[in-house]
């Protein structure tokens, strides 16, 4: 009983969230995602990510391993998702990129700071912005069919990630007025994403359901399977490893529909696979934090 209250306690914001930003938008009232998602990921995420590089507490040794077991992660499931793609016949400019990116922003990152607090926060910042630019480099020239991975550049992501690791290898600190300016915009981010996660859900059209259903369960599969083995060739301590499990598995990103419909791939499959992944999570990431706290 008080593991499950354990678990209910860390799971139950995040559906909660998600649940009225479903609520919100079927009850007739405004909500422009393209704003927010805009807010998030230009302001909010880049504050956020600079924010908890610079204040970690981490071992810059176990920071380096999460990286390094983060990359390695990807890879394997880089590899086995294409093979996947392909034994299930599938389109590979409309499913790679959905199977192989999870909601780490989303849900991952709320997950892990409710679950660890901020050590596992700061881990999950780590893995959450490894992913982020591989995103938005690989993953945007998948679904594309093309293109140059350099355009991730202009992706603010992308020099909060570098700026904060750079402040965090030199100890550097911003002054306390700019430190608390910008952890406030960083604020923001989370529970702007888990809204956005019930309003994307609510808006979508997932008229291929049952089709998504083997597609969206391996990616599961792969991604654990993965992910396990990164934390065991790099031995990364409990929470380090827990948080990269966690991450790594995270059901399909919003972001992947949104780059579906802008790139003109299947995005009736690809909302398909972001509804059936993230009601599986209901399921598995509770069974995870039973295993993993």
């Amino acid at each position: 009983m008080n593991l499950f209250l354990s678990v209910w306690q860390i799971v139950a914001p995040v559906f909660i969230l998600s649940g009225i930003g479903f609520v919100w938008v079927k009850a007739g009232f405004e909500y422009r995602i393209e704003f927010v998602t805009r807010l998030a990921m230009t302001l909010s995420v880049p504050c956020l990510i600079f924010t908890a590089l610079m204040k970690t507490d981490i071992n810059p040794i176990d920071l380096q391993n999460v990286v390094f077991a983060s990359l390695v992660s990807y890879f394997f499931v880089t590899v086995a998702t294409f093979v996947l793609v392909k034994v299930l016949k599938k389109n590979v400019r409309t499913y790679l990129s959905p199977m192989l990116f999870g909601n780490t922003g989303n849900i991952g990152l709320p997950v892990c700071l409710f679950a660890f607090g901020t050590v596992g926060f700061d881990f999950a910042v780590v893995v959450f912005a490894v992913m982020a630019i591989y995103n938005f480099t690989f993953g945007i020239w998948i679904v594309s069919g093309g293109g140059s991975p350099l355009k991730a550049l202009k992706e603010p992501l992308i020099p909060a990630v570098l700026l904060g690791t750079l402040f965090l290898m030199n100890g550097w600190q911003t002054p306390e007025f700019l430190t608390n300016t910008l952890e406030l915009i960083g604020q923001m981010a989370i529970p702007l994403m888990l809204l956005t996660v019930g309003v994307a859900i609510a808006r979508m059209n997932g008229s291929e359901l049952m089709q998504v259903m083997l597609p969206a369960f391996g990616k599961f599969i792969v991604c654990l399977g993965c992910a396990l083995l990164a934390v065991w060739l790099f031995e990364l301590p409990k929470v380090a490893g827990a948080v990269l499990i966690l991450q790594v598995t995270t059901p399909v990103a919003v972001t992947s529909y949104l780059l579906a419909e802008k790139y003109g791939t299947d995005a009736a499959e690809v909302a398909s696979l972001v509804i059936v992944s993230t009601l599986m999570s209901v399921i598995y990431i509770p069974i995870s934090l039973a295993f993993l706290i």
